[in-house]
């Protein structure tokens, strides 16, 4: 259930982080008002303010499961993004539990790098008051894993603060982890809340192999609620039928990309164009009896299985398992059950680049057939091998146009390293092995940090290749609605020809007005490669008259390389077309965020 935030007038006679305090008193206390009557009697329950900083779900599902914990534990949890939270609200508080997710290249999530940038003030207040726990989520397959959870905990002890219990780092598979963390952190607040002292200092946790996946309107204060029967969720999937399956790109163009609809009508899903859509998906069979083989067992084995009490070998690595991947604590617990001298080197403690080759396009049928005879028990392999996690996309259909449907554009990935063809685990699935009418274990993940701007607001729209999904959605639902916002789209791909996805309703759009301009990027179809980066600073003059005009921005696509190009383009259209400085351009685009104007959706 989610509450409004309840404000302390501007005008009232309070300092800022006087205010800040008291607004997140009076929250605590509408999260459970077992601590107002508490208070009467003089049992007034401690105040844990949990706070997350989440991109696409996870860091948010586990402040909700926290706060859950808390609050029959006796505590008032008080559940609040990071997005659009004040450092001053931070300093007034006395008890902090964060769980902080990494984005991008190392960044704090969208919405959230506002507090962080304003927290790293050399002249901000110290933190002497407050006693705080970081779970910091990422991926290992990323270069800068959990950078963010990991400088916010240095900065917040820097500021004074006292840590509870030493951060941990999960990796992409986050109960275990979490769990352990939690009962940490609870035993340790106890403890101070008793009275106690705590010695949790030092170096933080690490602690491997997890996955994540939105997070709530900047402010917003949440109560944990139960499941409902009815809603579908990553771990409370409904099955829904696939009614369309087509592909966007020719026969011949350099990769496949999908179009499929899925109806909402059966599976009662409900969304908001701007959301994502989750799938749950399976491991190729073929793939399975591959490594079954290797491993001279039938697959009738039986193995725990955190969902099902036990399950055979082969519903295992079928349904549950990640089997595509290989992960450093992977190979440290399977060089621990033989001998095998070409892990051995490869974890060697000054070997991490070697090691970071390696694991990079090898699954475990590699590991199985380089390192042979090491597995004799099943229930071995099936605990080092970490969680099959869903995967998102973007969603591409507006509820308002495409009623009893949700779209999603995807893009199959197919390659082939060391001998072997292999695929993206999801895409592969839903081009090779769904047909029309299968059902699929999907749900809904919220995205409020990109919606569409008012009715007569202009939207300028940056999304290459699939980065173009909830593009779609947006002018379809604009259309529905009736919006009188100019509508400018920049969409780039390979090649005009073989894959210009969704054409055929982009250019009627533009040739009837809905589309006010469509500016379009085929990096393979002349010698010099063109981004649509180029096609922005082509356009730099009319991107800079559109932003003063009062448009919001919107990105969509590859957050590695695509995102930081893009954003180094706006620079430059501000710095060139705006007449402004470098640093000032940055504060322009800042300026921007802070005012909701400039949206992205990157991964």
């Amino acid at each position: 259930m989610t509450r409004s935030r309840v404000f302390v007038p501007e005008d009232a006679p309070f300092t800022s982080e006087q205010r800040a305090w008291l607004n997140g008193w009076l929250a605590g206390l509408l999260i459970d008002p077992t601590a107002q009557a508490g208070a009467k009697i003089g049992v007034a329950a401690e105040r844990v303010a949990v706070l997350y900083a989440s991109q696409s779900g996870t860091a948010e599902g586990l402040a909700r499961r926290l706060a859950k914990t808390l609050k029959a534990q006796g505590y008032a949890p008080a559940v609040a993004t990071l997005a659009g939270y004040s450092p001053a609200a931070l300093a007034a508080e006395k008890y902090a539990l964060i769980l902080a997710s990494t984005y991008g290249d190392g960044e704090a999530p969208d919405g959230v790098q506002p507090f962080f940038e304003e927290l790293c003030l050399e002249h901000f207040p110290r933190y002497e008051r407050l006693h705080y726990a970081v779970f910091a989520l990422g991926d290992r397959h990323y270069e800068h894993f959990c950078q963010f959870g990991r400088e916010l905990d240095v900065k917040l002890a820097a500021l004074g603060a006292e840590r509870l219990v030493a951060r941990v780092d999960s990796d992409v598979e986050v109960d275990e982890p979490f769990a352990a963390w939690q009962q940490t952190a609870l035993a340790r607040l106890a403890d101070r809340v008793r009275g106690g002292e705590s010695a949790a200092t030092g170096e933080p946790l690490s602690q491997p192999t997890p996955k994540l996946t939105g997070s709530l309107r900047a402010g917003t204060l949440t109560e944990p609620r139960e499941a409902s029967a009815t809603l579908a969720t990553r771990d409370n999937p409904a099955l829904a039928s696939l009614v369309e399956k087509r592909p966007l790109t020719a026969k011949h163009a350099a990769k496949l990309t999908l179009h499929l609809a899925f109806s909402t009508e059966d599976a009662g899903l409900k969304y908001e164009a701007g959301d994502a859509f989750g799938v749950i998906p399976q491991n190729d069979p073929d793939l399975v009896a591959e490594i079954l083989q290797a491993l001279r067992m039938n697959g009738n084995e039986q193995v725990a299985s955190a969902k099902s009490g036990t399950v055979t070998l082969h519903h295992a690595l079928l349904h549950e398992r990640q089997i595509t991947r290989l992960t450093r604590k992977l190979m440290q617990d399977y060089a621990s059950l033989g001998e095998c001298s070409r892990l051995a080197a490869l974890l060697k403690a000054d070997n991490q680049p070697e090691l970071e080759r390696y694991v990079y396009d090898r699954g475990l049928i590699d590991l199985l057939v380089e390192c042979p005879g090491v597995i004799g028990d099943a229930e071995d392999l099936a605990g080092m091998l970490p969680k099959l996690t869903p995967r998102l996309y973007s969603i591409s259909s507006s509820p308002l146009a495409h009623a009893g449907q949700v779209h999603a554009t995807v893009a199959v990935v197919r390659y082939e390293s060391h001998n072997r063809r292999r695929g993206g685990v999801c895409s592969t699935l839903l081009s090779d092995r769904v047909e029309l009418n299968d059902r699929l274990p999907v749900y809904i993940q919220p995205n409020r940090k990109f919606r569409l701007p008012q009715a007569d607001v202009s939207m300028i729209m940056i999304g290459p290749g699939t980065g173009i999904a909830p593009f779609r959605a947006f002018l379809h639902e604009r259309r529905a609605l009736g919006a009188t916002g100019r509508n400018w789209l920049f969409f780039g791909e390979q090649n005009q020809e073989t894959s210009f996805l969704y054409r055929e309703e982009l250019e009627p759009m533009l040739r009837d007005g809905h589309l006010t301009r469509l500016d379009t990027a085929f990096s393979r179809d002349q010698e010099q490669k063109v981004y649509v980066q180029d096609r922005m600073l082509e356009q730099a003059q009319s991107l800079w008259q559109w932003l003063e005009d009062g448009a919001s921005v919107y990105v969509c696509g590859d957050a590695t390389r695509m995102a930081k190009d893009v954003h180094r383009a706006l620079v430059k259209v501000v710095e060139t077309a705006g007449g402004k400085s470098a640093e000032d351009a940055e504060e322009y685009l800042h300026a921007l965020k802070e005012s909701h104007r400039y949206h992205r959706d990157v991964y």
